[in-house]
């Protein structure tokens, strides 16, 4: 068993936390915690548990929150208001050990050495502990964990031990922890249990098998009870204790359904694997998607270190084999937004899955195509055509986000998001563009892509009202920047909104040219008439985008430069938000943004920001943005990477990685996948250039001078592309196929297959 707890040996793969700190302990378990995108698992402490709680200035912060989820499994739990909430499952990697009859507790005994190890290479936990009792008892420990990336419904967890001395009644119980999962049994067998929502009627199944050794020995459980294994020996001295267990888990999504026999038959696979085929099998599929997705920096160990963080998150995140789910605001790490689903998925996650993991971009699209009837049922409930996804989204796709709220002094507070945060479906449609353009993925873009590019840009059209100025206007919205509320005609949402609209139209002429039965079908399934395609048009042209020609400043919203301007500068030392500084009424008044609007729209469109435009307007909003979201900083550092701003796209990149690389208390509910995926494409679509949007791939490096290289992997229209950057070149290698086109530094270039391709980045710049 000692080769299972074996740390991968190269440097910036294990992220170490040293000790034990109430304060720290709920925001460590959501950085280490575990996931492979159907089944995900906080990294809270196996043993000595205890009921771990802070409490200060007159109320209860849980310290250590354990917590277990399946992607997919939601109910409306008691809360208020009543919204979609993912559901904890049963935590199965709960241990009690008993010395003598008394528990070991951390907060009884003397942590003599302790530290936990997240091996991102192999994606496994690791955690060793050396404990003195107060009787004198000296135990050494160490556990290591992990869900398999092989078989998703699987996971492991292995236990090391021993003590000190001989004669000790030692009492070993391993259970599933049952409590707070707010979930009706359906059936507790010895090794399967099964439960079920009670608003939704969805289930769950878990399965497992236990076993332990002393010395080498078989030891018999006592089975008390469902997915309960109790062990009692007496201890020798120095001898090792060896404990395994492996756990099956299913989901039931039908309200009859059991998915009892699912999780049993996944049990059997893992049975028959062993807990050593279970690691290596896990650690083979990990393999494969490192050498899909890794990205090598020389120079810089920090920024290395917190790409494979990333890397680490986004791939267990990702389930390309489930369509019905996509990838919540915390991932399967948290409970905070409740498991939904918002804009970030689109914007800040895909343009990794496209690059590296198109499998799993295809199946979070397919969620959203999944879910188009409830997004137009919202666009009519709201008085408009086609579709309005959701602004916060679950399992149907209805809208989940709360009407309102409770404040910290007990006041309702209206949350508007969800009737205003309309550039959700236009983000939406761009992810469905960009996958189709960088996978050519025709069989997604025919049965699904074409239909929500279509139902989106109907939504937009009817949205944008003609008047009497002869502009259209989106009135009452809020655009990224949520620190201003019910705003007129956001350039965000208004640019998307004609983007959207403007690939609309491009897509109707794919369907007529390339498969006109399907466009027939589609525009008889969607009543689409030709007058209501010249209406798009028509919207295209006159929909109001806050372009000023005179600057070639995007205003952010009619009236923003009216607001009262604010010097950030003079809050720089702020610890808090500065909405909560200035106040919330203040904050609204002023032009200080939350989060990157313009800023974001000149990430996602360079196009709208030709030749001087991009500069002015970063420039401009730069000094503005208070970034009040994990969001933000990502977006920043992308632009300044591309403006060739390097000192401060690399500040802003360590921002956005320090969110949840560094303990910080708001990690607790939870890792900002978002702001994670944010730092993948600072460095790849920033820094190395990537462009994946148009008819050849496209590489236009700005390397910060301290940086040696960078390296990386893409998948362009089926084929893997491997790219490395130095200051002076650029090497392509195409592994096999046909020739490939290759856009770098605004050349085209042929990369012949199997034919490494460098080019001089000075020889490049100076061709015409």
């Amino acid at each position: 068993m000692q080769e299972a707890f074996a740390l991968t040996r190269e440097p910036n793969w294990v992220l170490h936390h040293e000790g034990y700190s109430l304060l720290s302990e709920s925001a460590l378990e959501s950085r280490f915690a575990l996931a492979n995108g159907f089944l995900g698992m906080r990294a809270a402490r196996a043993i000595s548990r205890g009921p771990t709680w802070l409490s200060w200035l007159g109320y209860i912060k849980w310290a250590s929150w354990p917590r277990c989820y399946v992607a997919g499994l939601f109910d409306r739990p008691n809360t208020v208001p009543p919204v979609p909430a993912l559901v904890p499952v049963a935590d199965w990697s709960r241990v009690r050990i008993l010395l003598n009859g008394d528990p070991l507790l951390l907060s009884d005994g003397e942590m003599i050495a302790g530290m936990r190890s997240l091996d991102l290479r192999r994606a496994v936990l690791l955690s060793e502990l050396t404990d003195r009792r107060p009787s004198g008892i000296t135990g050494t420990g160490c556990e290591m964990r992990l869900v398999s990336m092989a078989d998703r419904a699987l996971g492991l967890q292995l236990l090391r031990f021993s003590l000190d001395r001989d004669g000790i009644d030692v009492r070993l119980e391993a259970n599933f922890g049952m409590s707070g999962l707010g979930m009706e049994p359906l059936r507790l067998e010895p090794d399967l249990g099964a439960w079920h929502a009670e608003g939704t009627g969805e289930s769950v199944a878990m399965a497992g098998a236990a076993t332990l050794r002393a010395g080498g020995e078989l030891l018999l459980p006592e089975r008390p009870f469902s997915l309960r294994w109790v062990w009692s020996w007496r201890s020798v001295a120095g001898q090792q204790i060896e404990f395994d267990r492996i756990v099956a888990v299913a989901r039931g999504d039908e309200r009859d359904a059991d998915p009892g026999p699912a999780a049993a038959m996944a049990l059997a696979r893992g049975r028959a694997l062993g807990w050593r085929g279970v690691l290596a099998a896990h650690e083979a599929a990990w393999g494969q998607r490192w050498r899909a997705a890794d990205v090598v920096v020389e120079g810089d160990d920090a920024v290395q270190r917190a790409l494979r963080f990333a890397v680490y998150h986004l791939t267990s995140a990702a389930n390309p084999d489930d369509e019905t789910v996509s990838v919540g605001a915390r991932a399967l790490t948290g409970d905070a937004y409740f498991g939904h689903v918002f804009w970030d998925t689109e914007i800040y996650l895909l343009p990794f899955y496209t690059a590296v993991w198109p499998e799993a971009a295809r199946a979070m699209l397919t969620y959203r195509f999944r879910t188009l009837p409830a997004a137009r049922a919202k666009a009519a409930r709201m008085g408009f055509k086609g579709a309005l996804y959701a602004w916060e989204s679950a399992d149907t796709g209805e809208e989940t986000t709360p009407e309102r709220v409770m404040g910290p002094d007990g006041a309702m507070i209206d949350i508007l998001t969800g009737q205003m945060e309309l550039h959700i479906s236009a983000d939406v449609a761009y992810a469905v563009w960009q996958y189709w353009r960088a996978t050519g993925d025709d069989e997604f873009f025919v049965a699904a892509g074409a239909e929500i590019l279509l139902e989106t840009a109907r939504f937009w059209a009817s949205r944008a009202v003609m008047e009497a100025d002869g502009k259209r206007h989106i009135r009452h919205v809020i655009g990224p920047d949520e620190y201003h509320e019910d705003v007129d005609d956001n350039a965000f949402t208004n640019v998307m909104g004609r983007w959207n609209i403007a690939r609309a139209l491009e897509a109707i002429e794919a369907l007529r040219a390339r498969w006109p039965d399907r466009a027939v079908t589609l525009f008889e399934k969607l009543s689409l008439s030709d007058d209501e395609i010249t209406d798009w048009r028509d919207a295209a042209e006159r929909i109001v985008t806050g372009l000023d020609p005179a600057t070639g400043i995007y205003e952010q919203f009619a009236g923003y430069d009216q607001r009262e301007p604010l010097d950030l500068s003079q809050y720089a030392d702020r610890k808090v938000p500065i909405d909560v500084v200035i106040g919330r009424e203040r904050t609204q008044r002023s032009q200080v943004v939350k989060q990157a609007d313009v800023v974001a729209l000149m990430a996602l469109l360079p196009d709208e920001f030709p030749g001087a435009m991009a500069e002015a307007n970063f420039r401009h909003y730069e000094p503005r943005t208070a970034h009040g979201s994990s969001l933000s900083a990502g977006m920043h550092a992308l632009v300044a990477a591309r403006l060739g701003d390097a000192d401060m796209a690399l500040r802003f990149l360590h921002h956005a990685a320090a969110a949840d690389l560094e303990l910080d208390p708001n990690s607790a509910g939870g890792i900002r996948i978002a702001g994670l995926g944010g730092v993948w494409q600072a460095v790849v679509l920033g820094f190395a250039g990537l462009d994946i949007s148009g008819e050849t791939i496209g590489i236009a490096p700005r390397l910060p001078p301290e940086w040696r290289s960078v390296s990386f992997s893409v998948r362009w229209r089926g084929r893997p592309v491997q790219v490395r950057i130095t200051a002076a070149t650029v090497r392509v290698i195409v592994p096999d196929g046909q020739p490939m086109d290759v856009r770098i530094a605004g050349g085209i270039r042929k990369v012949d297959a199997g034919a490494p391709l460098e080019v001089s980045l000075k020889q490049a710049t100076a061709s015409p």
